[in-house]
This record gives C-alpha cells, structure tokens and sequence, in this order.
C-alpha cells in the first residue's frame, strides 16, 4: 500500500507532521497535511536570556525546602499526630531504649518559646527529645528536618510533617526561605528542636556545631535548651539496617538566654561547651561536671579531630557513657 503524499510515520527522519509551515495537497484524494523538519520542532535551541538586573524566576517547587507544611499545624493534624506519637512512637521507643530523661525540672518554668538544640547520633533522636518533652510542650513543637533528606519525596515528607510535626530547612547552605519561616513560627509561640551538628555522626563523636540554632536564638530572643542524648548510636545508629536495645537517656541543661548584641557563632561554640558538660555530667554527677567545667577541663565530645582512627575510637569510647552513673536527683526521671 502506497503512502500518500505529506504522509508521515513516527520514525520517518527528518519529517514529522507538526504546524503548518509548507502544504503539500494531494490531488488523488483531495488530503491536505503540513509538514515541518523535526529539527525545527525543538525551537527555540536555548532558553531565553533575563535581564542582569532581574532575578530569574524560578518555578514553584512541591518538595525539598519548597513543601508547605501549614496543613501539619491545623487542629486535625495536631489530634492526629498526638494520637501517632502516644500509641506508636512512645511504645516502640520506650521497647527498643528503656528511656530516662533528667534536668526537665530546668525549664518547664519557662512560658516563651524555646529552642532544645541536641547532640545527633541516631534517626531516633528527634522521638527521643520529644517524647522526653511535658504533653504541654510536645504539642506546641515544631522540628527542624533536612529538607534534601526527609522532604525529597512526597510519602517521606508528608510523613515527616505529619509524625513529628517537621519544617524542611537547607543545610547545605544559608537559605533565607527557611530562616525565615522557622522565625515565623517561633515569633508565633512554636518551639523548636533542632540539631546544630547538621546531620548524624558517621563515627558516634561529635561535629562541629553550626550556628543557625543559635541565629534564631538571637533573632527570635528565644532560650536555647542544651540537650544531650546518650545511647541512640548503640540502639540505632547511622548505616544500621535494624535497631537493638540498649539503654538511653535525654538530659536538659540549663537555658542560655541569648542577646541581640551575641555573635550567634560565638553562642555556637557556648552551646556546644554546655552539652560536652552534660556529656561530663551523666559520665560522673552534676557537681564534678560543673567543678571541671569551671577548670576547663571538659572532655569534648569531638575528641582528637586531627588524631588516628584509632585514637577517634578510643576518645568516643571515653566520650559515650552508654551507661547511667547518676548521684543527682530523679524529680524529672519519668518518661511521659
């Protein structure tokens, strides 16, 4: 069977039917058709130019930085997410870590909204905090969640919203977007829960702290909540496929009431000493922790940052207690 004249197949190269161009009638049966070079098809070649002067204007993105999370703070969202927390994320955590939380007695007193910035070693440790915070509290907290992490795909992101009530932030680099919705909230009476580490330890040791914690500290007026976690790198730590018991415990320190003349990497460097002193305090008790805090004497949980891997091993060995030696009292020992 012959083809009519104009007539194209879709692998016919370098013809393609598209847009009237050039006509081509086909007197036999009267079928009129346009054809046009597939090459042509592709114009323009390049993306157009903007102008030195105006920003390019960048598509609205749903993931990422980009997620709106309002939806996550309606009062059915809240229900909804208090009933996840208490018949799921509770039980499971209080299973796989046998959990006790100290120093909470520290800050309850306070009304304002707080910030509870945490050392970072495991995926449990945001459930660690909050399931250590009063019911009054928790409901009201936000978290602070890489965005490139727990936002890259819709299922993860709507989960991450809904469960823990996160707020996707860049930590790759300063983003003015997230800052500035983070402020937002905590201006609206959210408390916040973050990492200043920017992510998890590859090695169970401490990183060095960043200072966007301590920048809404001192943009907001909030007070900063020192808070160390022990035991989540046993019971899951980072590259773990599944978890396995071993004890655990969240430990408050005092609030850091920052200033608007504070250098927020300066607090950085503050908030950091305040939880390798929280380190000093589980290893031993609240007053050798603060006599040697006073001396400068303080283990970092950092250890040799230049030294061997053998001796990063043996100074996390020296840093993580993974054991309770308390003497202080337990008023705030009682998980929620």
């Amino acid at each position: 069977m012959s083809k009519r004249v104009g007539e194209s197949r879709a692998d016919d190269r370098p013809w393609r039917r598209g847009p009237l161009v050039d006509a081509i009638k086909d007197k036999t049966s009267g079928f009129r058709v346009s054809v046009i070079p597939r090459r042509m098809q592709m114009f323009p070649f390049t993306a157009p130019t903007v102008p030195t002067t105006v920003e390019p204007y960048a598509a609205d993105r749903e993931l990422g930085v980009d997620f709106d999370t309002a939806w996550a703070r309606k009062p059915s969202a809240r229900a909804a997410r208090t009933a996840i927390q208490k018949g799921l994320l509770m039980p499971a955590l209080w299973v796989w870590t046998s959990p006790e939380v100290f120093g909470r007695d520290r800050f309850e007193h306070l009304d304002g909204p707080l910030i509870f910035a945490a050392n970072h070693h495991s995926h449990l440790d945001t459930g660690m905090v909050l399931a250590a915070l009063s019911a009054r509290l928790r409901n009201k907290t936000i978290v602070a969640a890489a965005g490139d992490y727990f936002f890259d795909k819709r299922a993860k992101a709507i989960a991450s919203a809904l469960t823990l009530n996160a707020v996707p932030i860049e930590r790759q680099k300063v983003s003015r977007r997230s800052t500035d919705q983070i402020a937002t909230l905590l201006s609206g009476g959210w408390n916040l829960v973050i990492f200043p580490e920017g992510g998890r330890s590859p090695d169970g040791l401490g990183q060095e702290f960043k200072a966007g914690s301590t920048y809404l500290a001192v943009k907001c007026q909030c007070p900063i909540v020192p808070v160390y976690i022990d035991g989540t790198d046993v019971v899951f730590p980072k590259g773990a496929s599944m978890p396995r018991r071993h004890g655990c415990t969240v430990t408050f320190g005092e609030p850091i009431v920052p200033t608007a003349d504070d250098d927020p990497r300066r607090l950085a460097e503050r908030l950091e000493r305040a939880i390798d002193s929280l380190a000093e305090e589980v290893r031993s008790d609240w007053w050798t922790a603060r006599r040697r805090a006073a001396s400068g004497l303080t283990t970092s949980l950092r250890g040799e940052v230049d030294a061997a891997s053998w001796r990063r091993q043996w100074d996390r060995n020296a840093t993580s207690p993974n054991s309770t030696n308390r003497n202080q009292s337990k008023a705030s020992s009682d998980w929620p």
